[in-house]
């Protein structure tokens, strides 16, 4: 299968890259290969590599800039996700677009799944739903994979690190840290997640999914785990989201429910605690 993934130089796109590479004809396309913001563009770099199947990793993803700059946030997440569901269905590919677990708001307190109705907090979200939109109806065969709380061994490009180094480096530099208990989610390594997207591309079984690792925990049980597995002795203390400056709402329980991936009997994700053992594990820290 020729895959074309692009923002194969990300934090997912790396797990992409490696995880699909062995099988199968993988193109990588960073910002500098194609512009998704210009269907013309779009266009002409597709029409040229002919892809048997898209996956889209690029997103304008930092949250609080998102509101200063919603111009910039749709051109990325909403219209360069339509430009590439018209070029797709245009070349006769298929698409695989990520999305998020914020497009729920979180009133629910108990997991999501992909048949409760969205309800996005902020212009990020908002934007992503967009791309969902754009992704599902106007290219008929495509997928949708909403993620949540990803980690991996590459940095993110634009954030420069993830939730895992960033408790590492505090750990480290600060005499001590405080994380907030009232925030739930699902964190999720992107190498489990590519490990599972190479099992969806290989069905025809297009549609909306929830792609998180089991379970569920607040950002503070997430550290505590961190500190655990690696021993840190830094002091760490819980804190409410109160307690720190509010930039822009954040639903407060995000958990997602696979349950497409469940009926389709192929759910390959582990549970979160044991995804992040798993990961340090593979991805040794130097103190």
């Amino acid at each position: 299968m020729k895959i074309a993934i692009i923002g194969a130089n990300g934090q997912l796109g790396t797990d992409l890259t490696e995880v699909l590479s062995p099988d199968n004809n993988v193109i990588c396309l960073s910002h500098h290969d194609i512009e998704i913001k210009d269907i013309d563009k779009v266009n002409s770099v597709l029409s040229t590599i002919r892809p048997d199947i898209v996956i889209n990793t690029a997103a304008y993803h930092v949250v609080p800039e998102a509101e200063s700059f919603p111009d910039k946030a749709f051109a990325i997440n909403g219209t360069g996700t339509l430009h590439l569901a018209k070029v797709c269905s245009d070349i006769h590919a298929r698409l695989l677009h990520y999305s998020t677990d914020y497009v729920f708001d979180g009133k629910k307190l108990k997991p999501y799944t992909e048949s409760d109705t969205p309800n996005p907090l902020n212009v990020y979200a908002t934007t992503k739903l967009a791309g969902e939109h754009f992704a599902l109806n106007y290219c008929e065969k495509s997928f949708v994979v909403r993620i949540s709380g990803i980690y991996g061994k590459v940095p993110s490009r634009v954030k420069g690190g993830n939730f895992v180094s960033t408790m590492i480096k505090l750990a480290k530099e600060k005499p001590e840290v405080r994380v907030v208990d009232d925030e739930i989610l699902t964190p999720t390594p992107t190498f489990a997640i590519a490990k599972n997207t190479a099992a969806l591309i290989k069905t025809d079984k297009f549609g909306l999914y929830h792609m998180s690792c089991e379970g569920e925990c607040s950002w503070y049980e997430f550290a505590k785990e961190i500190w655990k597995t690696l021993g840190l002795q830094t002091p760490l203390h819980p804190a409410k989201v109160k307690d720190f400056p509010m930039l822009v709402k954040r639903p407060v329980y995000s958990v997602l429910e696979n349950a497409n991936l469940i009926r389709e009997g192929i759910n390959e994700m582990p549970n979160w605690r044991e995804a992040l053992i798993q990961f340090l594990k593979n991805n040794p820290v130097n103190f």
